[in-house]
C-alpha cells in the first residue's frame, strides 16, 4: 500500500477478505510534531485558496503526509445484498439491458459480487483490465475485442487511462461486452461514464445508486433511480424516482416502463391525428369554394370536436394493456421490440399523416360530391362523420378493453348526439338530423373513411403479427 507502511500480512488479508466478498478498511495513523502540522497546515491553506487546479494543489498537499502511516487495524464488513438481486439482474439481461456496476470496491470484491449476482453468468468469463500507461491500454482493448462473451472488469486507475485517451474506443469495445464491473470508481468517474455512454452510444442510460457518492450518476443519467437504504435518502432525493428494494426495478421498466411508453406514443400519434384530419377537411373545403375566408364549423363545433367530443375515448387510451403483467414478467425478451423504437418513429407518424389524409378527403369529397349540396347539411354529415371516425379509431387501437373505454365510447356518443338536437348549439336542422337520408349518409361515409384502414391492419396483423400476439 502507498499510504500504509508495506507489509505482507496486509496485502494478503486484504485479499482474503475482498474474495470472501467483505468490504475492507484499513486503519493508520501518523505522529506529527507541532513543527510539522504548522507546516503542514500553511501549505494546506495556500492550496485551498488557488484559483487554477485547486484539486491538484490540494491532493499534492495532503499526499505528504498520508504516506507511511502506522498500521492499526484492518476490518472486513459484508455488505449484505437485498433478496432477488440476481433474479432481478438475470431479467434485465434477458430483456437485453446492459448492465454495468461501478463500484468503490476492490477488484476481488467486486468480482466477488458479480458472480454472486449472477452479473456473470456461468457461462461467461471475465476479462480484468488492469494497465499503466495510455499505450497498454489500447493494447488491451483491442485484446479484449477480439473475445467473446466475456465480461469486462476495470479497477480505478486504468479506467481514468482510458478515459483520459481513449474514452470513445473504450466506450464503443465496453459496450459490446455482456456486463462490465468498473472498481475503485470515484463519483466523479462514475457520472464520467455515464456522460460518455449517452454522447458516443446515443443510448438510453438508467443510473441506480443507494447511496451519495451515487447522486453524480444518478443527475447525469437520462433516469434516474434512487434506493432508500441504510446509506440515507441522498440518492432517493435526487432521483427520478424512488425504490425501497432493489428488485422493484424489473418492475418498474419491464412493466410500468412499457406501458409508459406504448401509451405515450399511442397517445402523442392520436392527438396529432385529430388535429391533421380536422384540417385536412377545411383545406378540401377551401380549395373546393374557391378559398373563402371562413371556416366550415363554426366555434363551438371546434372548441366541442377538441374537448367533450373527442378528449375522453382519446385519453383512456392510456389504460390500454399490450400484454398481461405475468407475461411482460415471463418473457422479458418483450423488451427488446421497444428498444427498437418502433411504437413512435417517422415511419409512425408518416402512417398517421396518411391516416388522416385519406379519411379527411373521404368525408369531405364524398359529403359534397355524391349527397348534399345545401352547405348546412354538408356541415352536419362531415362533422357527425368525424366524430365517428375519430370514435372508431380509438376502437380499433384498443388491445384489452377496460370498462372506463366503454364508458367514455358510450357516453361521449351520447352527449354528441343530445348536444346536437339543442336548438342554437350546433346551427344543425334538427328535420334533417333525425332523418333516415341523415342516418344513412353519415353511415356511408364512416364506413369508407375507417373501415379499409381496419381491414388493411387486420391483413397486416395476419402477415407480420407482433410478438404479443403469439403469446394471448
Amino acid at each position: 500500500s502507498k499510504i500504509v507502511q508495506a507489509n505482507d500480512w496486509l496485502e494478503e488479508e486484504c485479499g482474503n477478505m475482498a474474495r470472501e466478498g467483505l468490504r475492507t478498511l484499513v486503519f493508520g495513523r501518523r505522529h506529527m510534531t507541532e513543527e510539522e502540522y504548522q507546516d503542514f497546515n500553511e501549505k494546506y491553506t495556500r492550496a485551498k485558496a488557488t484559483i487554477n487546479d485547486r484539486a491538484g494543489n490540494i491532493a499534492a498537499v495532503l499526499a505528504t503526509i498520508e504516506s507511511g502511516l502506522d498500521l492499526v487495524a484492518l476490518s472486513g464488513v459484508e455488505d449484505k445484498l437485498q433478496p432477488h438481486v440476481r433474479s432481478t439482474l438475470e431479467m434485465l439481461r434477458n430483456a437485453g439491458i446492459k448492465v454495468w456496476m461501478l463500484t468503490g470496491d476492490k477488484v476481488e470484491t467486486a468480482t466477488c459480487i458479480a458472480i454472486s449476482t449472477r452479473l456473470v453468468s456461468r457461462t461467461q468469463s471475465l476479462f480484468t483490465f488492469s494497465v499503466q500507461n495510455k499505450n497498454q491500454a489500447i493494447e488491451k482493448l483491442h485484446q479484449f475485442e477480439s473475445m467473446r462473451d466475456t465480461c469486462l472488469v476495470v479497477d480505478g486507475n486504468s479506467l481514468q487511462i482510458c478515459i483520459d485517451n481513449h474514452k470513445e474506443t473504450f466506450i464503443k469495445v465496453a459496450c459490446r461486452a455482456p456486463s462490465v464491473v468498473c472498481c475503485r470508481c470515484s463519483p466523479t468517474q462514475k457520472a464520467e461514464i455515464v456522460r460518455l455512454i449517452k454522447e458516443i452510444t446515443n443510448k438510453r442510460t438508467c443510473a441506480v445508486g443507494d447511496g451519495g457518492n451515487d447522486v453524480s450518476m444518478i443527475l447525469q443519467a437520462d433516469v434516474g433511480v434512487g434506493l432508500v437504504g441504510k446509506e440515507g435518502k441522498q440518492a432517493s432525493l435526487a432521483a427520478d424516482f424512488s425504490l425501497t428494494q432493489f428488485q422493484y426495478l424489473s418492475r418498474l421498466i419491464l412493466w410500468h416502463g412499457r406501458n409508459s411508453y406504448k401509451r405515450s406514443a399511442r397517445l402523442s400519434q392520436f392527438v396529432i391525428h385529430r388535429g391533421l384530419i380536422i384540417s385536412f377537411i377545411q383545406a378540401v373545403f377551401s380549395a373546393i369554394f374557391y378559398f373563402p375566408a371562413s371556416s366550415i364549423y363554426i366555434g363551438c363545433l371546434l372548441v366541442g370536436y377538441s374537448t367533450i367530443y373527442t378528449m375522453a375515448p382519446v385519453f383512456s387510451l392510456v389504460l390500454d394493456e399490450d400484454v398481461t403483467e405475468q407475461i411482460a414478467f415471463r418473457y422479458p425478451e418483450l423488451y427488446h421490440d421497444l428498444q427498437k423504437g418502433r411504437a413512435l418513429s417517422y415511419k409512425t407518424f408518416c402512417i398517421w399523416v396518411l391516416k388522416s389524409v385519406y379519411q379527411g378527403g373521404c368525408i369531405m369529397l364524398l359529403a359534397i360530391v355524391l349527397f348534399e349540396s345545401s352547405l348546412n347539411n354538408i356541415v352536419a354529415i362531415t362533422f357527425t362523420s368525424l366524430i365517428l371516425c375519430e370514435l372508431l379509431n380509438v376502437a380499433f387501437e384498443i388491445n384489452k378493453w377496460h370498462r372506463y373505454m366503454v364508458i367514455a365510447e358510450i357516453v361521449t356518443v351520447l352527449i354528441y348526439f343530445l348536444s346536437i338536437m339543442v336548438p342554437g348549439v350546433t346551427s344543425f336542422e334538427i328535420s334533417f338530423i333525425a332523418s333516415f337520408d341523415f342516418i344513412w349518409k353519415v353511415l356511408v361515409i364512416t364506413a369508407v373513411a375507417c373501415f379499409p384502414l381496419y381491414l388493411g391492419k387486420i391483413l397486416l396483423k395476419k402477415l407480420d403479427p407482433p410478438p404479443t400476439s403469439k403469446l394471448q
